[in-house]
């Protein structure tokens, strides 16, 4: 037995109404098409449902027995409908997106508001964590996106850069004379080599961070490895200690605007220039929707400007 929604539907406008003429009139279909839809189910059960007269239609003991149960079934077939529509609406406007703190606090409020700008309809909800609770958010679900420097590809996640960022050198604002050629006239950043940091104080983040690993290799090869100097945990600690005098840091170009709201000095390092891809991961398999792809490109689209 495989009855339909449309049988069901069909015997249940006929039982309410009584009449084949008038229920067909309000199910939008022909008379001869609602009959067959009632005459299909009662051949699939078996049984008659209706009796039927020139004047009369009514229910057999047997549609009377199954009208509550059609009822029940399209009652809540409906609900549950009307539920997931509702629900699948409210994701569509909702954006959800899972960052590291620093990006979070002086990266995306910029592209936030370009992008509420666009698209008035999408709710933004930021969750602002470390690296792996990124990745955990978004593994769980609980996140559409995670947004960060993702070195390593992670079970589960796909992972694709959206913009790239330099490494540069954050120091106390009296090191304007510390072998830095000067910014350009199109840019408040200077450039300076690897080379001027062979005398400097340097503070970082904790020797196992995946970005303070790839400074270190660059380090090493002007011989300032050292994994026992200070070390903080957050980038923004690092530029409030920099600032505060404690040393020079190094770090990607994504952290500039936070770098503006410090008297420090930056400056983009070069021989060699070293790039670090910034990538957003998506749960493998999750479907895209039109707001995740919009505000991908947005941030795209922002990522250069406020790198330099």
């Amino acid at each position: 037995m495989n009855l339909s929604t449309r049988q069901m539907r069909a015997f249940l406008q006929v039982a309410r109404i009584g009449n084949f003429t008038r229920a067909a009139e309000q199910a939008h279909i022909t008379q001869a098409g609602l009959s067959i839809l009632v005459r299909e189910m009662e051949k699939q059960l078996g049984c008659r449902l209706f009796d039927r007269t020139t004047r009369v239609v009514s229910l057999t003991p047997e549609g009377r027995r199954l009208l509550p149960v059609v009822e029940r079934l399209l009652t809540d077939l409906d609900d549950v409908t009307a539920e997931l529509g509702a629900a699948g609406d409210a994701s569509r406007r909702t954006l959800r997106i899972a960052a590291t703190p620093l990006v979070s606090s002086h990266l995306l409020p910029q592209v936030f508001t370009t992008f509420r700008a666009a698209h008035p309809q999408v709710s933004l909800r930021l969750f602002d964590a470390d690296l792996r609770d990124v990745e955990a958010m978004v593994t769980a679900g609980d996140a559409d996106l995670g947004l960060g420097f993702f070195f390593k590809g992670a079970a589960g996640l796909e992972r694709t850069p959206v913009g790239r960022f330099q490494l540069m050198r954050v120091a106390p604002m009296e090191a304007d004379g510390e072998g830095s050629e000067g910014a350009e006239a199109t840019s408040p950043m200077g450039t300076v080599p690897w080379s001027a940091l062979r005398a400097a104080e340097l503070v970082g983040l904790p020797p196992g961070n995946p970005i303070q690993k790839v400074i270190d290799q660059h380090l090493a090869d002007i011989g300032r490895a050292d994994a026992q100097r200070t070390a903080f945990n957050f980038f923004g600690t690092l530029i409030s200690m920099v600032e505060a005098g404690f040393g020079t840091a190094v770090m990607p170009t994504f952290a500039l605007a936070a770098c503006r709201r410090h008297r420090v000095r930056t400056d983009v390092l070069v021989k060699p220039k070293v790039g670090m891809d910034f990538y957003r991961v998506t749960k493998r398999g999750a479907h895209e929707t039109e707001a995740m792809q919009a505000f991908v490109a947005t941030l795209a689209k922002a990522l250069p400007a406020l790198s330099r």
